[in-house]
């Protein structure tokens, strides 16, 4: 109650002191009291009012912005995770493997390995609502590997647009009555193409295929170049769809999520409209029984073959997404008292039985390939680009209405790609702006910036020898690097930070502690499969080729060079945090680590010399 007097007639505006909130990290609530004094007597009203959301908070800095609704997030990260290689990666993977054996160790591992990393990331970026350098706060030694995660989704953007760049080129193509794929006649074609009007012919390894002629001498322009020696000039039609790419990916970002949001309502729920659309096709066409037989058809002794299951360890980590800071950044514009546990098990759960779903529609047009052919679907059952650019074309390009279903077809991959690309971006620009605060302010103009930048070097990959470019990135760029950024992310949460304190965050946030499945899980499990992937990933390693072109060695080192770069982040940042605490000699080599690994907001406690990871207990404990 307020005790002074105020004039007769008048109304003042109190504002109390704030009220004491569990959650320090999200808006408080203020109390207003108003008091109005007539003929002697004191009325009071009282009200709780919440503060505007983006007005500074006390430490001066501008309340972190959130998504305008639950499913925009959700809608977000599923559209991230479900890309193209869902369609052409997964249901070869299944079929090559030993068909529905392959779900084995493909589940084996989404349980021990998937889902508890995916939800790490869910978490950690949820409860320090940073992006994937800020995250670090927590064990500052660490933060190299947010670095080296923005350097991945970088590199990878600088391809990977190309795709979706090659889907528009695609869609622009097949509004015509007749597809430009169906025929030999072109002035693109060569002597060796073949209409598989002889079958014998279409044996013949020296034969190429109407679609494949397309894919490589139409769009690519492959034949006019030796090598990745010999590049050309950007071809102009295929750098106009990369800029009309380019485009809806800046005015898909320049809001941050406020307006990722919205446009994930088409492009994460488009493909699945599209893939029942073609199912519901490709079932009735001859012989697609035949290749859903062959898609599950269970081979267990497959799981006897060592490489089985590291294709299915690899499948879980490069499907689900982790490792590319996404996760981190799209859930640190969460609410902080979200449910990322439950968010962690839809997504995945979902991600996954799209890959399984996409499989159906792949190979119900594969049979129907091998069908019509008279092959065996060895001869049409291919992975990567080579499915999606050239075999399913062709597939419709058979159909009565041929046009509409390529229309249908290249706008799901349209979709596919876009909010994939649109996730990558994200992290790199919330990561950055989150770790430098300047740019906060211009949000917009760093956007752009960024966009123009990949723009740029993507030039490289839309030159007549750009599919060598695209084929090196592709294999270097996010390969073996992006396990090791998982391994060093898994070991920093798990270990250094300890899964007991993060655990605790997590019960701070949703007010349930994960269980000791997931605690063993992030400290041992994941751990150790992350580290027999990186040491199987370099034992394995098979330099890249393209058909039989075979990259020179000088290639081969320019490769190793962009992985290394961004695994490097981890030593470099690491010797800088150790060597720029200027209060201590350079000889407290001690207590440089102590403030090296503890979290930035329990540095004081350093100074009393209390250091949790230096007690045999932090490191017991799980």
């Amino acid at each position: 109650m307020l005790t002074e007097k105020v004039p007769v007639g008048v109304m003042s505006s109190v504002v109390a002191p704030e009220k004491p909130t569990s959650n320090t990290m999200g808006p408080k609530e203020v109390e207003l009291i108003l008091v109005k004094e007539q003929n002697g007597v004191q009325f009071t009203s009282t009200t709780l009012a919440a503060p505007n959301q983006n007005q500074a908070n006390p430490s001066g800095e501008e309340e972190r912005e959130t998504w305008g609704k639950k499913i925009d997030f959700l809608l977000s990260v599923i559209g991230f995770a479900v890309d193209l290689a869902n369609v052409w990666r997964f249901p070869y993977l299944c079929y090559k493997n030993g068909g529905g054996a392959f779900l084995v160790p493909y589940l084996f591992f989404m349980v021990i390995a998937g889902m508890p990393l995916f939800y790490m990331e869910l978490a950690l970026g949820q409860y320090n609502r940073e992006g994937a350098a800020g995250v670090w706060k927590i064990c500052p030694i660490f933060k190299g590997v947010g670095f080296t995660v923005i350097l991945i989704s970088l590199y990878v953007g600088f391809y990977y647009n190309v795709i979706i760049s090659w889907a528009l080129f695609y869609l622009f193509s097949s509004f015509t009555s007749e597809l430009p794929w169906v025929h030999c006649n072109n002035t693109w074609n060569s002597p060796n193409c073949s209409d598989w009007a002889d079958n014998s012919l279409a044996s013949d390894i020296y034969k190429t295929t109407p679609a494949h002629e397309y894919f490589e001498r139409a769009v690519l322009h492959i034949q006019d170049s030796n090598g990745i020696d010999d590049l050309g000039r950007p071809r102009w039609q295929l750098t106009s769809c990369l800029a009309v790419v380019i485009v809806l990916l800046y005015f898909s970002l320049w809001k941050g999520v406020k307006t990722s949001g919205k446009v994930v309502w088409i492009t994460a729920t488009m493909p699945y409209v599209v893939l029942t659309v073609l199912l519901l096709r490709g079932v009735t066409l001859p012989g697609a029984i035949d290749g859903i037989k062959a898609y599950l058809s269970v081979d267990f002794l497959k799981l006897c073959d060592a490489k089985v299951w590291i294709e299915a360890a690899t499948q879980i980590c490069f499907s689900l997404g982790v490792g590319f800071g996404v996760l981190i950044a799209f859930s640190s514009y969460n609410k902080f008292g979200n449910n990322c546990y439950r968010d962690a098990i839809i997504t995945s759960s979902i991600n996954s039985l799209t890959s399984f779903f996409s499989g159906f529609v792949v190979f119900s047009f594969l049979g129907y390939m091998s069908y019509k052919h008279k092959v065996d679907l060895d001869k049409v059952a291919i992975d990567g680009a080579g499915l999606v650019f050239v075999i399913y074309p062709e597939a419709i390009a058979t159909l009565p209405g041929s046009s509409v279903w390529a229309v249908i077809f290249f706008i799901m991959l349209l979709t596919l790609g876009i909010d994939s690309a649109m996730g990558g971006m994200e992290s790199v620009i919330t990561g950055l702006i989150d770790e430098f605060k300047f740019l906060h302010k211009h949000r917009e103009l760093f956007t752009l910036f960024i966009v123009v930048a990949t723009f740029l070097i993507s030039l490289f990959c839309v030159t007549n020898g750009g599919m060598y470019v695209f084929t090196l990135l592709d294999h270097f760029a996010a390969g073996t690097s992006i396990l090791f950024g998982v391994l060093i992310e898994a070991i920093g949460i798990a270990w250094f930070y300890g899964v007991d304190r993060f655990s605790d965050d997590i019960e701070e946030m949703i007010g349930q502690r994960p269980g000791r499945y997931w605690r063993l899980c992030w400290k041992f499990v994941s751990p150790c499969l992350l580290l027999c992937m990186v040491v199987v990933s370099f034992a394995t390693f098979n330099p890249p080729n393209y058909g039989p072109y075979m990259f020179p060695p000088w290639a081969n080192m320019v490769g190793w060079c962009l992985a290394m770069s961004s695994m490097a982040m981890v030593p470099l940042y690491a010797i800088y945090k150790l060597c720029t605490n200027f209060n201590l000699s350079f000889f407290f080599l001690e207590q440089r680590l102590a403030y090296a690994i503890t979290p930035e907001t329990e540095h004081h406690l350093v100074d009393n010399g209390e250091v949790r990871q230096f007690t045999l207990q932090h490191w017991l404990v799980v």
